[in-house]
């Protein structure tokens, strides 16, 4: 059977398919008629395969409770060795509803009440809520945004933080969603130097690790033997093969007594046999889901070339940051003369776009905005114009 859906200029029409991205703007405060680029999901359909496995699935007709066998850590073990020459093992291996699901679990697991995590600001926004909404404390070792237009970390200050507000748990985006970045060996291994000798553990979100552009993604607990002791990773199909709404996560825990902890809290939430429909999907999707993959990945980065050429040319005053990883990408609207809040009703109100404000990612989100770019070229350059239209229009205003 050869892989059919490689079109990734076609149109999917989403509406009226109980698509979040789609379907529910006027309930979520938006303009009904929002072209929507928010939410991480991408506009294209998945590998034929993935659409044939669950079919199979579906016409057995009887869903009922469901796990897998011995070929879905196979089938995942060999796509981690392919892609990351990574080493992974069946009893590291835990299935979560999500990543975010995992996070949660990771806070009540290894923190008290009142004790700070570390995260990035500006982060993918469930990062702080998952850590607030279970009465813990933000804690940001805040990157900045250098001269080469890239995002970096203050080592010294990541080190202090750690140390001062007595950090137990640092969660780690890698690659980084909004910013785009794609961390060195180097980077990380002074993050996890440090970590290991405060004995903090580390929740690495790797869900964005197969949309790297530029250098190679670094797995951070296969960096060195000591990480690999204080690590979670969190993967996932989920990103890759736009899979998020059948709820399946790969969550790898070497060190036994971390993976114990983490177990119990998943017990104690009530959560145990998976969706089949996920199983499937993923096993199909690391399987056979290659072609599809490659092809995807090409045209996704091909979007974002496409982008930083558009940004450069028609939209002064905004700056792409440069992308090295993820398809999300970041705009910086502060050179526009524009407040962070008339950037907000620029966007819904004269654009007619439904973007993230960088304010729901931390305080130095704000004057930003995040732009999925996993959709059709067609559908990327008819945002890209109308924002072009928006801000000439307020800048006649003004």
């Amino acid at each position: 059977m050869a892989e059919k859906n490689l079109d990734f200029d076609k149109p999917v029409d989403r509406h009226n398919t109980k698509s979040v991205k789609y379907d529910f703007a006027g309930r979520l405060g938006m303009p009904e008629d929002v072209l929507p680029l928010w939410i991480a999901d991408m506009d294209f359909q998945t590998s034929s395969y993935i659409q044939e496995a669950l079919k199979e699935q579906i016409l057995h007709g009887v869903y009922g409770y469901s796990e897998v066998q011995k070929p879905y850590f196979e089938i995942i073990r060999k796509w981690m060795k392919r892609h990351y020459d990574w080493e992974v093992k069946e009893q590291w291996l835990i299935k979560t509803p999500g990543i975010v699901f995992a996070l949660a679990l990771a806070v009540k697991a290894f923190t008290e009440p009142g004790d700070g995590v570390l995260v990035q600001l500006p982060v993918y926004y469930p990062f702080s809520e998952v850590i607030e909404d279970n009465k813990r404390k933000v804690v940001s070792n805040t990157l900045f945004l250098g001269e080469d237009n890239r995002y970096h970390i203050d080592v010294e200050d990541f080190e202090k933080k750690v140390a001062d507000e007595h950090i137990k748990l640092f969660f780690l985006c890698n690659p980084h969603n909004p910013a785009a970045r794609v961390w060195t060996k180097e980077e990380l291994t002074r993050l996890g130097d440090i970590c290991y000798k405060y004995n903090v553990i580390v929740v690495s979100d790797e869900i964005h690790a197969d949309f790297v552009f530029r250098r190679e993604h670094q797995v951070f607990a296969k960096l060195k033997k000591e990480y690999e002791e204080i690590t979670i990773t969190c993967t996932s199909p989920s990103k890759t093969f736009n899979l998020a709404g059948l709820q399946i996560s790969n969550i790898f825990i070497a060190n036994p007594q971390i993976k114990r902890a983490f177990r119990k809290q998943m017990d104690g939430s009530g959560y145990s046999q998976h969706n089949v429909m996920g199983l499937v999907a993923c096993e199909a999707a690391y399987q056979y889901g290659e072609e599809w993959y490659e092809k995807m990945h090409s045209y996704v980065g091909e979007n974002i070339s496409y982008a930083k050429k558009y940004v450069e040319e028609n939209l002064p005053g905004v700056t792409m940051v440069e992308h090295e990883g993820t398809y999300l990408i970041w705009l910086d609207f502060r050179g526009t003369g524009f407040s962070a809040e008339q950037t907000d009703e620029l966007m819904i109100h004269k654009a007619g776009l439904w973007l993230d404000s960088g304010k729901i990612f931390g305080e130095p989100g704000k004057g930003f905005q995040r732009l999925n770019a996993a959709c059709p070229r067609s559908v990327l350059e008819k945002a890209l114009n109308k924002i072009k239209n928006a801000l000439q229009e307020e800048r006649k205003l003004n």
